[in-house]
């Protein structure tokens, strides 16, 4: 998703434009990858002093509420990145630095006839490891 993709979805359902929710916006953009709440925030710091750790997670939280970001949880900890808006997909997640890569089969494909008689609403694949530069 694009940052002015992502503001017109905010927009479209009742939220206000902010700066910070455009550099929160922007950062996801840019970084491309996973990232923390206290990545964001260490990057939010120096343009904004004083910025709560609420501020930045109720941000987080809403946009991924709202389908801008989509999150994933790794030891415990969530981490966000900018929704993908393409064709369906899983992905493989570096552990280290947070890099994704797009795994273009789905294990639904052979598990489905397995759940045959089961409402089947969503589901999420994802494989965890270190990308060749972190390995």
């Amino acid at each position: 998703m694009k940052v002015q993709e992502a503001l017109s979805v905010l927009k479209e359902k009742g939220y206000k434009y902010t700066d910070k929710r455009e550099v929160i916006l922007e950062y996801f953009s840019i970084e491309d990858r996973y990232r923390t709440a206290k990545d964001l925030l260490q990057h939010m710091e120096p343009s904004y002093v004083g910025i709560s750790f609420d501020t930045i997670y109720r941000n987080l939280h809403l946009f991924d509420q709202l389908g801008i970001l989509e999150s994933t949880e790794l030891d415990g900890e969530k981490l966000f990145r900018m929704k993908c808006d393409q064709h369906h997909h899983h992905h493989f997640i570096c552990k280290e630095c947070g890099v994704t890569k797009e795994i273009l089969c789905c294990p639904m494909d052979d598990i489905q006839e397995e759940l045959s008689n089961f409402m089947i609403d969503d589901h999420k694949f994802e494989i965890y490891g270190r990308c060749p530069e972190c390995q």
